[in-house]
């Protein structure tokens, strides 16, 4: 995606967040709660902005954490947005640089390699299923080292050997297979990485 100018970001963003106080104002008294039992629920505001009240349920949700479009989307829908309106906002908020989803998957990709050792089949995936475009998460994912992804393969497979320790190697070798299976690597890889891992064992060495 293209640059874009820091400031005119900044000042989008100002923009935005202007918007979302003027939405969830609306010059309403405060609702107090009683004794009796709950506050009554907020009165819904006829006369709201569609636009501004979009671009406030954008904001709340990209303030929790980073988003897809196609999450954004379902979100917008959920709340009754009209398909144009969350069309038009989102497409205000990819010109400033708020929704990104080449930058979005590249944080993903980072995110769940390193905390849950992920490969790229299982990256491809889970991607898809944040609504990501295919073709943007290939070009993600192609570029992830092959070297790096081995090492976050042994990493993985040194640490469940620790619970798996005289046990019989064909089980040892079923489940290490098992776990790389589910993290998404490759058989060639997970046989070549569990191999090497287990002849490096004392138990499996020859005397």
């Amino acid at each position: 995606m293209p640059e874009h100018d820091p400031a005119a970001r900044s000042a989008s963003l100002e923009e935005l967040r202007a918007a979302v106080a003027r939405a969830e104002q609306g010059g309403r008294p405060e609702q107090r709660p009683t004794s009796d039992g709950p506050p009554p629920p907020e009165p819904q505001d006829a006369d709201a902005d569609p636009h501004a009240v979009a671009r406030a349920v954008v904001l709340r949700q990209l303030t929790g954490s980073p988003k897809s479009r196609s999450q954004l989307a379902q979100a917008l829908r959920r709340k009754g947005c009209p398909d144009d309106v969350a069309e038009a906002v989102l497409d205000r908020f990819e010109e400033v640089g708020l929704v990104d989803d080449e930058a979005y998957a590249q944080m993903f990709v980072r995110s769940k390699q390193s905390g849950r050792g992920l490969a790229r089949r299982a990256l491809q995936h889970e991607l898809r299923s944040k609504g990501v475009d295919d073709e943007i998460a290939r070009g993600v994912i192609d570029d992830i080292d092959p070297d790096t992804e081995r090492e976050i393969a042994r990493g993985l497979v040194e640490k469940k050997l620790r619970s798996l320790h005289g046990l019989d190697r064909q089980v040892q070798v079923r489940r290490l297979a098992g776990l790389l299976a589910r993290k998404g690597y490759g058989a060639e890889v997970s046989r070549q990485v569990i191999a090497e891992a287990l002849d490096a064992l004392p138990e499996h060495q020859r005397d």
